[in-house]
């Protein structure tokens, strides 16, 4: 009782009523901002600050736009707010996608505050607009988001993905959003801004899929994030499997955990890709084969740590190679239900270990070295 009686007359105490204060009325700012901004209400919004962001996201179609407010520093006349911003595009995202930004506050003449920047927090990714105005373009199945773009240039990525979604779906099912959006910078440096790392870590890779909750039955529709340089020197083709590739990782989300291996993700994710396509196991495999005609054919399935972006590239092209010949061998050898069945038995295993094991035994009826032994087998007869 008597420390109750005495907290209000510590300075800490004081400090945190203003400190909440604060937070409340940029917490209200925000949500004004917010809703001008959903509003299509330029005016309201230019009332809250900076208007640079409400220009470049016009084109976004956004069905919500919330921050939450964790902390605010006042220092002078200004002040620095944490947020948590959580926004979900219409008609594409299932749940909210989330982002830390930091806000840069000024005082309005009658003690108000009001955003002089909106910008990611420390070691967060870039968003998208944080790069330049957007242009958008909406396709049967898809919404292809662009900086620098024009609209016809990124149609051309809109009658890709719109061919990419129907084919996962046959192959996977439909059981998933069958939308999938785009996103396009204007150089390898932009897609690394989006993605929080370094250019040179993606040289090279022509796209990615970042999800914002892996594992989770209720995750948003994942981003596919180009590599306009690398994608660029691709032909029709290549530019086809990798949409349809990058389209099997959003469709196969909610699957794909931590017991998946990158063997099969990834393995998985090319077997569709290259379904009806024509392409022989010699084209689709050329590091792997001239590895085996030249009798270094592998003894194992690839690690995760082979698909690292920065490994030795013909490292890298074996990995995917050898995940995409065993997902098709056991297409072949037993069926693609099978297949389907095994990814999806792999991906609920509560962890890595044994994952792969029990989906072996359950599924395919085999043992990891008798399945290792006939994939090298495999291996060497399609590359022979």
């Amino acid at each position: 009782m008597g420390l109750a009686l005495l907290l209000p007359l510590t300075g800490c105490t004081v400090g945190a009523a203003t400190t909440d204060s604060a937070r409340a009325e940029v917490q209200q700012l925000l949500d004004r901002r917010s809703a001008a901004l959903l509003g299509h209400d330029e005016g309201a919004y230019a009332v809250t600050g900076a208007r640079a962001e409400y220009a470049r996201l016009r084109a976004v179609p956004l069905a919500s736009w919330t921050y939450r407010v964790t902390d605010v520093r006042e220092s002078g006349s200004g002040a620095t707010a944490d947020a948590e911003l959580s926004y979900r595009v219409a008609g594409y995202d299932t749940a909210p996608l989330d982002a830390d930004r930091t806000l840069r506050l000024g005082r309005t003449a009658d003690g108000g505050w009001y955003v002089t920047a909106d910008e990611p927090a420390r070691r967060a990714g870039q968003q998208l607009w944080d790069q330049g105005t957007v242009t958008a373009v909406r396709g049967a199945h898809s919404l292809v988001l662009g900086i620098g773009r024009t609209a016809a240039e990124l149609r051309a990525y809109t009658g890709l993905a719109d061919r990419a979604v129907p084919a996962v779906s046959r192959a996977w099912g439909t059981e998933w959003s069958r939308r999938v959006v785009v996103l396009v910078p204007d150089s390898l440096d932009g897609m690394a801004g989006l993605l929080g790392s370094s250019a040179a870590d993606y040289r090279g890779i022509a796209a990615v899929t970042t999800g914002e909750a892996g594992g989770s039955a209720r995750a948003p529709a994942d981003r596919v994030v180009v590599n306009p340089d690398a994608y660029a020197v691709l032909g029709d083709l290549g530019k086809q499997v990798v949409l349809t590739h990058e389209t099997t990782h959003v469709a196969t989300r909610a699957h794909t955990t931590a017991a998946t291996p990158l063997w099969l993700s990834e393995g998985y994710a090319d077997w569709i890709g290259y379904l009806g396509t024509g392409r022989t196991p010699t084209e689709v495999a050329p590091e792997l084969t001239r590895a085996v005609q030249n009798g270094e054919a592998p003894t194992a399935l690839p690690t995760d740590r082979d698909f690292g972006f920065t490994s030795d590239p013909t490292r890298l092209a074996q990995a995917y190679e050898s995940g995409w010949l065993a997902c098709r061998m056991i297409a072949a050898h037993w069926d693609t239900a099978r297949l389907d069945a095994f990814y999806r038995a792999v991906g609920a295993h509560p962890q890595r270990a044994g994952a792969v094991e029990g989906a072996l035994r359950k599924v395919l009826g085999t043992t990891p070295e008798a399945f290792t032994a006939q994939w090298r087998d495999y291996v060497r007869s399609q590359l022979g």
